[in-house]
């Protein structure tokens, strides 16, 4: 088995998911928080896209005809999901066994997903761009967040988008993201997440930079009775935001 090294990888994040990767799949092992917040940060990355393409999102494949790339893919929760809307998709992600369960998973789901054990960096260098990059629950595990983040806004083609789905960096995130959902009530592995990691929406826009502007953020919460997410006006714990790339002008 083999996973990749780079400055913005900490290894240590790459054997926590190493030893988890034969669990992807189930939704009642601890991956399924992701699950569940999978099925909701779907339809808010539907909606994004088609408002940000001109789609119709009532389509049955709504994102026909659009490259994605999933970052931090993981066993291809998401990826699967995309696709399964109409989407080109491409999925990178940093250890193998991870890829393997998603290549295996797609194979037996019917998609078609080109899967690809290499890094953000990497992928740029090659001059790959994409309609849309997905970077969701992955900017709080990497090191070099600005570098990581300068080399996602490489992949998004000029008038393209970058979703991203992160922690804040709060006193509250803390308490609820941490303390409760990992010591309390146990919803995700001890250590899953670092206070230090975490990230402030500011460090986001900062680390794209000026060549992208805003479309939307939101906050979301998840009900601890019932374990159901929701949206909210506050960015104080989960949120997502939508940013995209200026159309390049050629010279006359």
């Amino acid at each position: 088995m083999a996973s990749l090294t780079a400055p913005d990888i900490d290894p240590d994040e790459v054997a926590y998911y190493e030893n988890l990767a034969h669990r992807w799949w189930d939704d009642q092992g601890p991956f399924w928080p992701l699950h569940r917040l999978n099925a909701f940060r779907v339809g808010y990355v539907r909606e994004q896209l088609c408002r940000a393409f001109g789609r119709d999102p009532d389509a049955d494949r709504p994102l026909a005809g659009l490259r994605l790339l999933d970052i931090g893919c993981g066993g291809g929760i998401l990826s699967e999901s995309v696709a399964r809307l109409g989407a080109a998709v491409t999925g990178i992600d940093i250890t193998d066994k991870n890829l393997r369960v998603a290549e295996m998973h797609a194979h037996w789901s019917g998609l078609d997903i080109d899967y690809r054990l290499t890094t953000a960096d990497d992928l740029a260098s090659t001059g790959a761009t994409f309609d849309a990059v997905l970077n969701m629950e992955v900017v709080e595990h990497v090191e070099r967040l600005p570098d990581f983040l300068a080399a996602c806004g490489r992949l998004v083609r000029p008038g393209g988008v970058m979703i991203v789905s992160t922690i804040n960096r709060t006193p509250i995130a803390w308490l609820t993201a941490i303390i409760a959902a990992e010591r309390i009530l146990r919803w995700l592995p001890k250590g899953t997440h670092r206070y230090r990691k975490l990230v402030k929406p500011a460090e986001v826009t900062a680390g794209v930079g000026d060549g992208f502007r805003e479309l939307n953020r939101v906050g979301v919460r998840v009900n601890p009775f019932n374990r159901a997410f929701s949206f909210r006006s506050s960015l104080s714990v989960n949120y997502m935001m939508v940013l995209q790339r200026g159309r390049e002008v050629s010279a006359a």
